[in-house]
């Protein structure tokens, strides 16, 4: 990776899909869930092309608007030899999600499970989980990127799902805990998942073993495996196979790929 003010050169580029939202909405269609997805996109190619994979690949994207006044959301990914990364983002459009456009496909969708990043804003996604608290609806929030500016979407997530870093930049699992949250779940990488529970107590959850190209995506993989199945093991393996090909979107896996992977390394 380069440090500040240098120049490395002698890697490849390639350009993929992405979008954490987008990434975790794909996941979750893949596994078999009935998915709609709520953003923005810019009035450009990308949009376009993002409107079409994630209908391809199952999910509704009837409350996906358009906007002219940004660009698509769009992230700069380095990617070294053993497959670890840095992301920036650009969130273009990611940030014209309105209270009114959160509000109306809540109304209209009626779901069960809510799923809400930081890529859209704290404030929006603040409103959206509190939304969902008022419909009784489980609500699971991956706080990312971390943002600190405002805490009240804690007390309205059922599940906060975050890696080592995050976890530590909102103050800790115990912290996370103490202001309002249902659970905590953090993310380990190699090392597996933790998942903290509201008594104080928290379980350990080993990684799977996989031939890891690219953990771009990994997390959102997770995400999704468990806001579908509310169950670590089965995010761990949905998350570790999502490494196998180089992009978030390449190898998001399907359920019985991760039954798969479950049954051979558990057994």
């Amino acid at each position: 990776m380069p440090a500040a003010g240098e120049t490395v050169s002698g890697g490849e580029f390639f350009s993929a899909l992405g979008g954490k939202g987008a990434n975790q909405a794909s996941a979750a269609a893949r596994l078999g869930a009935q998915v709609s997805f709520v953003g923005c996109v810019g009035s450009d190619a990308y949009g376009d092309e993002i409107r079409r994979d994630l209908v391809a690949n199952g999910v509704d994207a009837t409350f996906m608007r358009v906007v002219d006044a940004a660009a698509t959301g769009t992230a700069l990914i380095n990617i070294d030899s053993n497959g670890e990364n840095t992301i920036a983002v650009a969130p273009g459009a990611n940030r014209r999600v309105t209270r009114e456009q959160i509000e109306e496909a809540i109304e209209a969708l009626r779901p069960e499970i809510l799923v809400v990043g930081f890529e859209i804003g704290v404030a929006a996604a603040s409103h959206a989980l509190a939304i969902g608290r008022e419909r009784s609806l489980r609500t699971i929030c991956n706080p990312s990127p971390i943002d600190l500016t405002d805490s009240s979407w804690i007390l309205n997530s059922t599940t906060i799902v975050v890696n080592e870093t995050e976890c530590q930049a909102y103050g800790g699992a115990l912290s996370l805990l103490e202001r309002g949250a249902g659970d905590v779940v953090v993310t380990l990488g190699a090392n597996g998942a933790r998942r903290y529970k509201k008594d104080g107590s928290h379980e350990e959850f080993k990684a799977f073993s996989v031939e890891a190209l690219d953990t771009t995506g990994a997390g959102d993989a997770f995400c999704a495996a468990l806001a579908v199945s509310d169950d670590p093991i089965f995010a761990g393996a949905a998350g570790a196979l999502a490494t196998r090909e180089v992009g978030a979107r390449a190898s998001l896996p399907t359920r019985s790929e991760v039954e798969a992977l479950i049954r051979e390394q558990q057994q």
